[in-house]
């Protein structure tokens, strides 16, 4: 079970920071949690007020020049709205300098922002993003490529140099709720990642199920899956829900008021982590148990937390990294791994409490 983090690098939410000091904190970010073990950092695209990085593969590979065995992707790359070509090469330059450590997430895309900036129709934005996915997985191929589309020129006979260090780039495909998005992924023998903003795990299990489904019906071998939920872990309870909740409430309500949403209040948010939901706030052991509860009904083998949301500080943002490392992945990592050996043997128990996986 791999576990990470990942961020937008929000700006500007309520008090709000510069991206001038965000960005040297989100390296420090980035740097702890290689240094604390965890397994892969993500940075998200958003070309809007509120953000500070919409041009992610920049930024990790300033990051993959302070760090050593830490994974590096994208979370996401709004593929549509984008230049595959230029997609692999920014990509191809992260793996150069992480010496093999870079991943692309890639997504439809769910704000009209980046298609405005760069000239694209948003109605065509599943034509777009399925056009350029499938040209960018025949760039990762070692031949030349000749190629033509409807969205941009044709490639005739042309291979991408320099090449990464990995024989062929990871790209994941990152979905919300969309079930052909799922068989998409499937179909093109790529792992996948649920994206989740609330809800259930129950809600998005018959999504896992119909993935591993669409995989057998394409005659694909087993994908890896992953999952991405808001959460935020400090050392007690009470402190998470303090500093994570009213966060992620001006979070919300900044881009909800920009579509007429109603606000949020903070009790609303804190709702959202309910028992059984696809949020993980808590200290250490209740976040442990979350997850747990989560990868019972998913099934997935990675997990990324979306810790720094709003104005949540850079100091509670680097503890909450450090119990992520030092905690919560090694209880975490022994579980899955203690009931997947059980399962092997068929002597699977029931779910452990949180206390007894500590």
């Amino acid at each position: 079970m791999e576990i990470g983090a990942f961020t937008f690098a929000d700006i500007a939410v309520g008090e709000g920071v510069s991206a001038t000091q965000r960005i040297p904190e989100l390296l420090e970010e980035i740097a702890l949690a290689d240094e604390v073990g965890l397994d892969v950092f993500g940075l998200g695209e958003h070309h809007r007020p509120g953000f500070g990085a919409p041009a992610p593969a920049v930024v990790l590979a300033a990051a993959a020049a302070r760090t050593s065995r830490i994974r590096l992707t994208s979370a996401v790359t709004v593929l549509g709205s984008d230049d595959p070509v230029r997609v692999f090469e920014q990509f191809t330059a992260l793996d150069l300098v992480s010496q093999g450590r870079a991943e692309i997430m890639v997504g439809r895309g769910a704000l009209p922002d980046s298609f405005r900036l760069f000239g694209h129709d948003m109605a065509e934005y599943d034509a777009l993003f399925d056009e350029k996915l499938r040209l960018l997985l025949e760039l990762r191929g070692a031949e030349p490529v000749t190629w033509s589309g409807r969205f941009r020129p044709p490639l005739d006979n042309e291979l991408i140099l320099p090449r990464p260090v990995q024989e062929r780039l990871p790209v994941w495909v990152g979905v919300g709720g969309s079930p052909n998005s799922v068989v998409r992924a499937a179909s093109l023998d790529l792992p996948l990642v649920l994206g989740t903003v609330g809800g259930t795990a129950q809600h998005f299990a018959p999504m896992a199920e119909l993935y591993r489904e669409a995989l057998e019906h394409y005659g694909r071998p087993p994908q890896p899956m992953a999952v991405t939920l808001h959460g935020f872990v400090a050392d007690t309870s009470q402190k998470a829900a303090d500093v994570y909740f009213p966060a992620d409430a001006a979070l919300f309500n900044m881009i909800g008021a920009e579509r007429g949403i109603p606000p949020l209040t903070v009790s609303h948010i804190a709702a959202k982590n309910g028992p059984g939901s696809m949020y993980a706030v808590g200290s250490p052991g209740q976040v442990v148990e979350k997850l747990l509860h989560q990868h019972e009904l998913l099934g997935h083998q990675r997990v990324m937390l979306q810790l720094a949301v709003g104005p949540v500080g850079h100091r509670d943002v680097m503890r909450a990294i450090e119990l992520l490392g030092t905690e919560v992945a090694p209880a975490l990592r022994a579980e899955v791994s203690r009931r997947d050996g059980a399962r092997s043997a068929g002597t699977v128990r029931g779910p452990e409490t949180a206390e007894a996986v500590r």
